[in-house]
């Protein structure tokens, strides 16, 4: 058995036993009154050229983020509009982000893309929020950390697999200079198409069809200093305090997959 297929069956026993330990008080406690937002199925081919210009782009909700947290300068809170789209093969996720000073600095992968200008979205497939989701964040060098975080997996703790390296297909555009706060930019835009085989297994709990849910947050680090790592961060659903992480799974909205 491949190190792949491996970990999943492992993933998928964890998730499992998950369900049975926490049960109906984790429902009653992430489901509450989510807010929803919906990606529409499309039929034709999307390019990931990190431009979004395909017409169902358009016709797929659109939602900005607009809850801020660590905004110390008038340039820290700018515009991001969060785009999904999906199809039996892949989901589509696209951030178009108004910028005024692009940066970005890390290369290597699973290290740490949270401190330059960063798109992330986190995925938990089921209808109810299991004690662990998938995480996608980039840079615009398109360095990825990619992981399952397992929340207070052991003694209260949570945690991250780091060794979760799917592949997946992302490109940027970048309208600016990258490294220089010289000039002023206009932003940047990152498209992404995640194959459904990523979330191998997941379909017994959650299949990708239309009118079902995962629960999930999209986030933005938006770094605007040309050293050191303070960024401002913005998401698509309210969450508690900043200073703890992101991976509030508590937080985190519905993600319903509609066809029209």
């Amino acid at each position: 058995m491949s190190s792949v297929k491996t970990f999943i069956l492992f993933l998928t026993l964890l998730i499992s036993t998950s369900c049975k330990l926490w049960g109906q008080e984790e429902k009653e406690l992430v489901l509450g009154e989510h807010p929803l937002f919906t990606a529409l199925r499309t039929n034709q081919p999307i390019t990931i050229d990190g431009k979004i210009s395909e017409a169902v782009w358009r016709k797929t909700e659109s939602r900005t983020l607009d809850y801020f947290y660590r905004v110390d300068e008038p340039t820290d809170q700018q515009v991001t509009t969060f785009r999904m789209l999906w199809d039996e093969q892949n989901l589509y996720v696209s951030f178009d982000c108004s910028d005024q000073f692009i940066t970005a600095r890390e290369l290597e992968r699973d290290a740490q893309p949270y401190f330059d200008d960063c798109a992330e979205i986190f995925l938990i497939p089921a209808p109810d929020s299991l004690p662990m989701h998938y995480g996608f964040e980039l840079n615009l060098y398109k360095a990825s950390n990619d992981f399952v975080h397992l929340n207070e997996i052991y003694q209260g703790q949570s945690g991250s697999v780091r060794g979760f390296d799917p592949n997946f297909e992302v490109e940027v555009t970048v309208h600016g200079t990258l490294n220089d706060n010289s000039d002023r930019d206009e932003g940047w835009t990152m498209e992404m198409a995640i194959p459904l085989k990523v979330f191998h297994g997941m379909h017994k709990f959650s299949p990708v069809q239309e009118g079902n849910r995962w629960a999930f947050l999209a986030v933005r680090q938006d770094r605007n200093d040309a050293t050191g790592n303070r960024r401002s961060t913005s998401t698509i659903f309210p969450i508690y305090d900043i200073n703890k992480n992101v991976h509030q799974r508590n937080r985190f909205g519905l993600l319903e997959f509609v066809t029209k």
